[in-house]
C-alpha cells in the first residue's frame, strides 16, 4: 500500500451531499477481474459527455483543478453500495485524500485500507477550506498527516483528528495484512508456547 506522509497538491471541490459509490464508480466498470483501468470509470457520467469527450463543465476537467490530489467533498460521501472499486479508481486517478465532514462507514473503511486518507472536519473547518479551494488561484494545500494539519494556500492551518491505527497504517503503507505481520514474532512465539502446553493440537 502506498504510504501517506506530507503531500501538497491541488484540491477540487465536490460539495454535493450523498454522493454514492455508483456515481463514483458506475456499475459497468465492475466487470473486470483485476483493478486495471478503473481511473477511467471515476465519476464517469459526470466527467464525460455522451460522445466520450471530457465534459468541460465538470470540475476535474477544468484547468485550475486538473490533476487534483485532494477532493473537498460533501456530507455522507461514499454512501450506497460497498464497492471497493470506487476507492481503487479514486487512487488510480491520483486522489490521495478526501476532505469532508462525514463519510459512509464502509467507504470510509475501504479508504483507510487502500491508502486514501479521509479527513473529517467540523462544518466550520470545512467552510474555511472551501473558501480557498473553490478559487483556482488558492486551491493548492498541504496535508500533513504526521502533524494532523491542513495548511491552506493563505497559510491558515486546520487541525484534524485520526485514530492511531489508521495513522500508523497510512504513514507506513500498511494494509491489514501488513499490520498483522508487524506482530509475526509474537504470533510465532504464541504458537510455539500454545503447542507446548497443548501438544495434541500438533
Amino acid at each position: 500500500m502506498q504510504a501517506f506522509n506530507v503531500l501538497t497538491g491541488v484540491t477540487a471541490p465536490l460539495p454535493a451531499a450523498n454522493v454514492d459509490t455508483d456515481v463514483i464508480m458506475p456499475k459497468q466498470f465492475l466487470k473486470g477481474i483485476d483493478r486495471n483501468g478503473l481511473d477511467r470509470g471515476v465519476f464517469f457520467d459526470l466527467r464525460f459527455l455522451a460522445d466520450g469527450s471530457p465534459d468541460p463543465a465538470f470540475i476535474l476537467n477544468q484547468p485550475g483543478w486538473q490533476n487534483a490530489k485532494f477532493l473537498l467533498v460533501g456530507p455522507n460521501f461514499g454512501c450506497g453500495s460497498s464497492r471497493e472499486h470506487a476507492v481503487w479508481g479514486l487512487k488510480q486517478l491520483g486522489i490521495r485524500a478526501l476532505i469532508g465532514t462525514t463519510f459512509a462507514g464502509i467507504f470510509f473503511d475501504n479508504c483507510q485500507r487502500n491508502g486514501v486518507l479521509t479527513v473529517q472536519l467540523s462544518p466550520e473547518q470545512w467552510q474555511q477550506v472551501a473558501q480557498e479551494v473553490t478559487l483556482a488561484g488558492s486551491n493548492e494545500i498541504t496535508v500533513d498527516l504526521p502533524q494532523q494539519k491542513i495548511v491552506l494556500h493563505s497559510g491558515k492551518v486546520t487541525d484534524f483528528a485520526i485514530d492511531e491505527l489508521s495513522k500508523l497504517s497510512l504513514l507506513n503503507g500498511l494494509d491489514a495484512v501488513g499490520n498483522t505481520l508487524r506482530y509475526s514474532d509474537d504470533i510465532h512465539q504464541f504458537q510455539q508456547s500454545h503447542l507446548q502446553k497443548n501438544p495434541w493440537l500438533a
